[in-house]
């Protein structure tokens, strides 16, 4: 396996990591879930250049323009939080009293 491949697996890894361990503050998490679709978008532009597989080159556009969108509803999501509660914890956001 090439180093490119393993650098990217280790930065996957670190992200979901970092998703599942650092959920208290929801910017950490956005910027955890950028971290995993930038790995993914590494690896699929990779594999597709090494596979020659021509048809599958619109592929990584797809997926940053699902990622871009994510990041719009993200970042949001956290400006509506933050003005309305004050803070982006996770934990203070008690949504069934709204």
């Amino acid at each position: 396996m090439p180093l490119a491949y393993i650098n990217i697996i280790i930065a996957f890894t670190v992200s979901l990591a970092g998703l599942l361990i650092y959920r208290s503050h929801l910017i950490s998490s956005l910027l955890c879930l950028e971290g995993i679709i930038l790995t993914l978008f590494v690896m699929a532009t990779l594999i597709i250049l090494n596979s020659h597989f021509t048809l599958a080159n619109v592929l990584p556009i797809i997926l940053l323009v699902y990622a871009a969108c994510e990041a719009v509803l993200g970042l949001s999501l956290l400006v509506i939080v933050s003005n309305t509660y004050g803070t982006d914890y996770v934990q203070n956001l008690n949504l069934l009293q709204s």
